[in-house]
């Protein structure tokens, strides 16, 4: 495997499980450092083993404002520098209108979005430190086109997270500093077969997904979603600043639904 992001500093937010483990393991076989985040000890310690010195770990709930500026100082103390961070962490939880409930709004505002904007104040003022540059990757969904009927609150929340790229992404780009964004479509992690079962689908639903939802057979892996975000950390992907880009099987724009 070549050296994508080799002797590159990366902190990935939620990187215990999922597309950000992936992202993690990733972000090694292609020669960087990686800071995971998680709730987890032991399986941040697992994964920390696993990987070795290019790894370590610091644990926090991103619902304490705190915890941003910690992860931060964590990864300087760790590894003497930061030269990007992806703000993956998300908590998903299901909701409409009828039953969206003031707890569960704070609690995925705090986590999706308030947590993206204190870890990219506390990243950019550790770049200023090293006398610019740097990058922000936010893994996104493509629910913040507008989202699922029962996904009300992290559409809106992923919703908000675009448009902070975007924001970012002009307020900081004469400083050489890029701020992108990739939004995920279906992907096939442990959590997704979790909530999917939770639901009422059988053990197994993922090897028999209909071609209206997955055009090509099956969804995508959390390795070909951490594929993505690996590449436009590198700088094979030159100046690029201030896109966002659908990990999609299908036009998220101007297709006709099957009828």
């Amino acid at each position: 495997m070549g050296q994508l992001v080799k002797d590159k500093v990366i902190l990935v937010t939620g990187s215990t499980t999922g597309i950000g483990e992936c992202t993690a393991r990733r972000i090694v076989a292609e020669g960087g450092k990686v800071m995971i985040h998680g709730r987890s000890a032991g399986r941040a310690a697992a994964l920390v083993e696993e990987l070795g010195e290019a790894a370590a770990f610091s644990l926090g709930d991103l619902q304490d404002p705190a915890v941003a500026p910690h992860l931060v100082e964590s990864t300087v103390e760790r590894f003497g520098r930061l030269d990007a961070l992806v703000n993956n962490a998300a908590f998903l939880a299901r909701s409409n209108l009828d039953n969206a409930a003031v707890e569960l709004f704070d609690r995925q505002v705090a986590v999706n979005m308030r947590a993206p904007l204190l870890l990219s104040q506390a990243a950019v003022a550790q770049f200023r430190k090293q006398g610019g540059g740097g990058h922000i990757l936010n893994v996104g969904s493509v629910n913040a086109l507008g989202g699922e009927r029962n996904l009300l609150i992290y559409s809106m929340t992923k919703g908000g997270l675009m448009t902070m790229t975007r924001n970012l992404s002009a307020y900081l780009a004469s400083e050489g500093i890029r701020v992108n964004q990739v939004n995920a479509g279906w992907t096939l992690t442990e959590n997704e077969k979790r909530i999917k079962v939770e639901d009422g689908s059988e053990e197994g639903w993922w090897e028999n997904i209909s071609p209206e939802h997955a055009p090509s057979g099956r969804i995508f892996t959390p390795e070909e979603a951490a594929a993505h975000i690996v590449f436009w950390l590198s700088d094979q992907a030159g100046p690029v600043n201030g896109s966002v880009f659908e990990i999609e099987q299908w036009p998220l724009v101007g297709q006709n639904a099957s009828k």
